[in-house]
């Protein structure tokens, strides 16, 4: 209570002076200590309403609290002061205040200029009564209404002036002498088309020529003009129509209430509300509008472009020099780019976070767009310097364009996000030019995405086997577990078009237990057919993301003992790059998983240019030959680069006490060269295709080879 009847205190040392409020400054004092507690209830409430704060600025024109120089010192006192006075609560932080703050000042300048309206209409309708009744009665009591009307003309607090239906201004009060501040340039004995402003709204002057023809008694608008000292001066403007008694129009009455400030303050809150505080370029919601409108309004002829560009590793800059060194590169950033935008028709924003847009509007829009994203690039091109750091910035844009009313707001945007990625994808630092197919792969790999979580929960997975066949005799000796999706309405897709967007999202950790889980229980059931001649081994994948999952060991063991399988029943094939550079924290989950007695074998390997002598650390068991180094064997004569490839990869596997499985076995010519090199195993379409695994014990070299 004492803080908030101090803030009511200082409050009232900065406005009495220029209130006007007939009060003293005591009994002001005590006028405002309602209205601080109102404030400070509604800074402190949950959830926060700024409607307080207008009921406290028309309590304060209710005060007689009238000038409008008053409102900035209001204003003024509340934003230094409140604060102070009625610190943040639990839960909230200062930066949180400060904006409910501003919103509150906000709230409160529009209380004040609503209510200051409404008096002041109250006062134009009882000035407008007053001449028209002086009017009406001039023949039975002109002394009187004379006198009567002019003690309304010259106690107004607004601006009055009466000029002839020529304009011809003869008379005006002492208010509107001091809002025009024109001691030395009197507004009296001027024309009212003298009065001209270059910001005047088209039909102002439309309006004033239709009421001195007598075609209308009266308009309202929002006028600006040029004051005596040059400055400008906004006003609400009020004009009215006098006719004599023959109804002719014989005078104009024009009321005048000064809106500067309001006018001023409604500037600075719309600049705020569409401009970013941190670089001070336009925010997302000024592009927006702009986007709107040049889409919607343009011309037959009008073509727009737009740039999207977003900062390469930005996210590194942030996590390891701080926000700090983050939030001073994108201010240099925006300036550069600012820099980059030259002509009327052309805007840069920034949409948030390091992601800043670039239109360009008009008949040439097309062309220039791809010219003013390589002056973007250009213009990051020089290293910044923060701090003593030289800071290399490298970006991606996407450029979306074409005709104007093609396209919705939206739409572009999400066409230029789009090739902003595929930029990226394509190494970064460049732009690239959006296409509909891409957009619409893209737009499908999106629907893929969001429809993953709900395809594991409702059985759209399944498994299918490809047999694993040992070279020597032909033997079945297992399976690889291939995991397919049973689209409602792709149908069946195979690993290659969602396991990447299930690493992506983090699904592949449930997905892989899942696969897991049911090759291993179909493990199991191999097992247990007294059919199978050889107890079957089943291969499961293991992505790089599930590498790094924590409870990999502890989830592996349950699910063997769930199934009842030995751990030498299955095998996790780990893809060659996924294990370049892994330092020993990285490969301790396979070492455990390989000390259980579970197979490590090294998929697609070949493809990851890993040093040869990497093999010796890595805990594997089974070497799986890419498919790419035995093509050349499939017909006879066998390419020989590709058998003396293949002959000294074997041999190391050997040296290195590794088997050698080799996948993508298409012929018998094939099979046959790498039986005869000492491969140990292999898939492939020559035995069978990935199916269902009933089929699976059925198979045998001899039923291949015939």
């Amino acid at each position: 209570m004492e803080r908030t009847r101090a803030f009511a205190a200082i409050w009232c040392r900065a406005v009495h002076p220029a209130a006007g409020t007939p009060m003293t400054r005591p009994e002001f004092e005590r006028y405002l200590r309602p209205l601080a507690a109102r404030l400070r209830d509604a800074l402190r409430a949950q959830p926060f309403d700024p409607r307080p704060g207008a009921e406290v600025g028309a309590a304060l024109v209710h005060g007689h609290c009238t000038d409008p120089d008053a409102l900035p010192l209001i204003l003024g006192a509340v934003d230094a002061y409140l604060p102070l006075y009625c610190p943040p609560g639990a839960g909230r932080t200062a930066g949180e205040d400060r904006a409910r703050c501003t919103r509150l000042q906000h709230a409160l300048a529009a209380g004040f200029a609503r209510a200051l309206r409404e008096r002041t209409l109250a006062e134009q309708e009882a000035i407008s009564r007053a001449a028209l009744a002086a009017q009406a009665q001039t023949e039975q009591a002109l002394h009187t209404s004379e006198a009567r009307f002019r003690a309304v003309f010259e106690g107004a607090a607004i601006g009055v002036g009466i000029a002839d239906v020529d304009g011809h201004i003869t008379d005006v009060n002492d208010a509107l002498v001091r809002m025009f501040r024109s001691l030395d340039h009197p507004v009296a004995g001027r024309n009212v088309g003298e009065l001209v402003h270059p910001q005047d709204s088209p039909e102002v002057w439309g309006l004033y020529a239709e009421l001195v023809r007598g075609d209308r008694d009266h308009y309202r608008v929002e006028k600006p003009y040029y004051r005596g000292d040059g400055s400008v001066l906004w006003t609400d403007l009020s004009v009215t129509l006098l006719r004599d008694a023959q109804g002719r129009p014989q005078y104009q009455l024009a009321l005048m209430e000064d809106i500067t400030e309001r006018r001023l303050l409604h500037e600075r809150l719309r600049h705020q509300a569409t401009h970013d505080d941190l670089t001070g370029l336009p925010n997302r919601a000024l592009f927006f509008e702009r986007l709107d409108k040049a889409l919607e309004s343009g011309g037959a002829d009008e073509d727009f472009g737009l740039c999207y560009l977003d900062i390469d590793g930005f996210k590194a800059v942030n996590d390891s020099l701080g926000h700090g060194v983050g939030d001073q590169l994108l201010v240099a950033v925006a300036e550069r780019l600012r820099s980059c935008v030259t002509g009327p028709h052309e805007l840069i924003a920034r949409l948030g976070g390091d992601e800043f847009v670039a239109l360009i509007t008009g008949p040439g829009a097309q062309r220039d767009v791809t010219a003013l994203a390589r002056r973007m690039l250009d213009a990051l091109a020089e290293p910044v310097r923060l701090d003593g750091r030289h800071l290399s910035v490298r970006a991606s844009i996407g450029i979306v364009d074409g005709p104007v009313g093609e396209l919705g707001a939206a739409e572009v945007l999400r066409s230029a996000d789009i090739t902003m990625y595929r930029a990226k994808a394509a190494g970064g630092n460049r732009y690239e030019v959006a296409d509909a197919d891409s957009d619409a792969r893209a737009i499908a790999r999106h629907d893929l995405t969001n429809c993953l979580p709900g395809a594991l929960d409702n059985g759209e997975f399944f498994i299918e086997y490809q047999p694993l066949v040992r070279l020597a005799d032909g033997t079945v000796r297992g399976a690889e577990a291939l995991v397919r999706w049973l689209h409602p309405v792709h149908g069946v897709l195979g690993p290659d078009q969602f396991i990447p967007l299930a690493e992506s999202t983090g699904l592949i950790v449930p997905l892989g237990r899942w696969v897991l889980e049911e090759a291993a229980r179909q493990a199991r059931a191999w097992r247990n057919d007294d059919s199978c001649p050889l107890p079957l081994r089943v291969n499961v994948n293991l992505s790089p993301a599930q590498l790094r999952y924590p409870s990999l060991v502890a989830e592996t063991v349950a699910v063997l003992d769930n199934a009842g399988l030995e751990p030498s029943a299955l095998c996790l094939e780990v893809t060659e790059s996924a294990l370049i550079g892994a330092d020993e924290e990285e490969l301790r989950p396979l070492r455990q998983l390989a000390d259980l007695g579970v197979d490590i074998a090294l998929d697609d390997f070949g493809t990851g240019y890993s040093n040869l002598s990497y093999l010796r650390r890595l805990p594997v068991s089974t070497l799986k030959l890419d498919r790419s180094f035995t093509r050349g064997m499939q017909c006879a004569p066998a390419d020989p680069v590709d058998v003396k490839i293949v002959e000294g990869i074997v041999s190391l596997a050997h040296t290195l006490d590794l088997s050698v499985t080799v996948e993508g076995v298409e012929t018998g010519t094939q099979a046959d060269h790498l039986r005869i090199l000492g491969c140990e195993t292999a898939q492939g379409w020559y035995y069978a295709r990935p199916g269902p695994p009933e089929r699976l014990h059925a198979l045998s070299l001899a039923d291949a080879s015939s």
